[in-house]
């Protein structure tokens, strides 16, 4: 069972780059979308954690104006920057509502004094942010993880905060990625490095 105390949701990305039809990565995610519920699920969690007073952590991706002077990087960052996905204009101005940098309208309700939002990620992992100082800052040592994508995002803050010392449990259907086989090389890698992976009505039920 969990405890509220020591334990804390981590999610990345819950955004509309990949979570809605007018995001520039829905179009490589919606079949697994709609598969495994995913955004239903993310909701059901964001609900249960802030009836239950479990903080949530939010590892958002961003990228700035001055991100586009990079002078190198992976394929799968190049795609996000040259396609201008979760584009802000800088890092002093509220994201513009409903664009692909935004918060799923779903999950607003949910978000309160027990929200943090990191700074973002910049790549996949959370080695970038803040998101261990502030998990550690307010006594957590244990996290339930999920959001977007499966074998990208979710997996390398998951390796990451592994090897920091945290545990980890992932919510596997409250997850998303870029196709079946995505999904399913992630699902494989969190058997071999989450202390469980989970469905998120068995998440709920040991809240």
């Amino acid at each position: 069972m969990f405890n509220n105390k020591n334990t804390a949701f981590v999610v990345t990305d819950p955004q509309v780059e990949f979570l809605k039809p007018k995001g520039a990565g829905y179009g490589l995610t919606k079949d697994i979308l709609k598969k495994y519920h995913t955004t239903e699920n993310l909701t059901e969690l964001f609900k249960h954690a802030k009836a239950k007073g479990y903080k949530i952590f939010i590892s958002p991706h961003y990228f700035y104006d001055h991100d586009q002077n990079w002078k190198f990087g992976g394929q799968g960052e190049q795609m996000m920057l040259n396609n201008k996905m979760f584009h802000r204009e800088n890092q002093y101005q509220e994201t513009v509502k409903g664009s692909g940098a935004d918060f799923v309208e779903e999950l607003k309700p949910y978000l309160d004094e027990n929200t943090i939002i990191t700074s973002p990620h910049k790549i996949f992992g959370p080695e970038s942010n803040d998101l261990a100082l502030q998990l550690r800052k307010n006594g957590i040592d244990t996290v339930i993880l999920a959001g977007m994508n499966a074998n990208l995002c979710v997996d390398s803050h998951l390796r990451e905060l592994v090897e920091s010392g945290f545990h980890v449990h992932v919510a596997a259907d409250a997850t998303g990625a870029p196709g079946q086989e995505a999904y399913d090389a992630a699902i494989t890698n969190f058997g071999f490095v989450a202390d469980r992976t989970m469905s998120t009505a068995k998440v709920l039920e040991e809240l």
